[in-house]
């Protein structure tokens, strides 16, 4: 079994950045590809960014490439995502998600096996 703990989100002006943590917890966990996700209001969740249990290599939406950096430091159990030069759009509650299955991070939400609660992020314009 493994938990997820998000943080580090808060209220931030447009251009503006933060960087989020997922802190984890399991025996196993450094073993697995780790995801995160966001859901704005109104809209379905979406994919955001991947990274494989090494940390060698990630994948990123189109939407957030270039501006947001995922990593992983498995000493910590720690995932962080840093969310450069924000937009208003980028407002959402951001999930970090475990996928036990598979070394090598996905897209797909529902390969995902283990959820965190969430963190708001919030940008103004």
């Amino acid at each position: 079994q493994v938990q997820l703990v998000e943080s580090g989100g808060g209220l931030v002006q447009a251009g503006g950045s933060l960087r989020l943590s997922c802190a984890a917890s399991g025996r196993t966990w450094s073993t697995y590809a780790m995801g995160w996700f966001r859901q704005a209001p109104g809209k379905e969740r979406e994919f955001v960014a991947a990274i494989s249990w090494s940390g060698g290599s990630t994948d990123y939406a189109d939407s957030v490439k270039g501006r947001f950096t995922i990593s992983r430091d498995n000493a910590k159990n720690t995932v962080y995502l840093q969310l450069n030069s924000l937009k208003p759009e980028d407002t959402a509650v951001y999930y970090c998600a475990a996928d036990k299955d598979s070394r090598w991070g996905t897209s797909l939400e529902y390969e995902y096996d283990y959820w965190g609660q969430g963190t708001q992020v919030t940008v103004s314009s």
